[in-house]
């Protein structure tokens, strides 16, 4: 009997995903059944579950509210950036070839930060990825960035960039070079990458996808918000008629 209870012990700690489940199976048997248990042995199995329902519902809206407002807890896809095209040319400034229309001049786009953040991220995956299409280079250290640029979105200084509303197409190019291959002494550190001026420039375009983070969240503070205004409902007509009934008793 012991080796069978080592057995699911070891099965359950394995595996988290059941591990999981069981603890909020757990939680819910333990929390909320106690609550029902407790109103059902006191205003009845009936009241006490629309009760307990009302109760339950009207919490999960007020903190499905706040993920909502803050984009926490249990959200959707987070925006990134989704490569559209890669387009080669012989200087950084000649992208006319460019399928994107907003990409074919580069003259008022602004530079993004140093480095260019996820945006350099996403343009490295689709130069090197093994799974992407436009996959060019073996490794990131074949190449180096010479420029990265935006265009488009909402003002990140304007206090209504947060708000929901229309989204202006938001674009992104990252500029890359093949690098000058380098000796470098055994031991000694080796030097920055540097462009191969000679060599073809790949240019990224990329465009913001805004994701899904707060849909669930919001999905799910419109469904509790609806639960729970049907139990109200439920409960205040329910109040009404014994208030009627109890009316009536007492007239006659």
């Amino acid at each position: 009997m012991s080796g069978v209870a080592h057995v699911v012990a070891l099965t359950l700690s394995w595996d988290p995903t059941i591990r999981g489940y069981l603890v909020v199976a757990t939680g819910v048997v333990v929390l909320c059944g106690s609550v029902y248990m407790l109103l059902a042995t006191n205003t009845g199995v009936r009241l006490g579950f629309l009760i307990a329902v009302a109760g339950l519902t009207g919490w999960m809206t007020i903190m499905g509210t706040a993920w909502w407002l803050y984009g926490i807890g249990w959200v959707g896809e987070a925006a990134s950036w989704k490569v559209r095209e890669v387009v080669v040319s012989d200087s950084p400034d000649d992208t006319s070839a460019a399928a994107t229309d907003d990409a074919r001049d580069l003259s008022d786009w602004k530079d993004l930060p140093e480095g260019g953040g996820d945006a350099t991220a996403a343009a490295d995956e689709a130069l090197t990825g093994e799974d992407s299409p436009l996959a060019i280079f073996e490794s990131t250290q074949d190449y180096t960035l010479i420029a990265a640029k935006e265009t488009g979105g909402k003002d990140p200084d304007s206090l209504l960039s947060e708000l929901p509303g229309p989204h202006p197409h938001h674009f992104a190019v990252i500029q890359v070079q093949p690098v000058i291959e380098q000796e470098v002494p055994f031991g000694e550190t080796p030097p920055p990458p540097e462009p191969d001026p000679d060599a073809q420039v790949f240019t990224v375009v990329m465009e913001r996808d805004l994701g899904t983070k707060r849909l669930v969240p919001a999905a799910f503070t419109i469904v509790n918000a609806i639960f729970f205004g049907v139990t109200c409902n439920v409960l205040h007509r329910r109040d009404k008629a014994v208030t009627e009934a109890r009316a009536r008793a007492a007239a006659g």
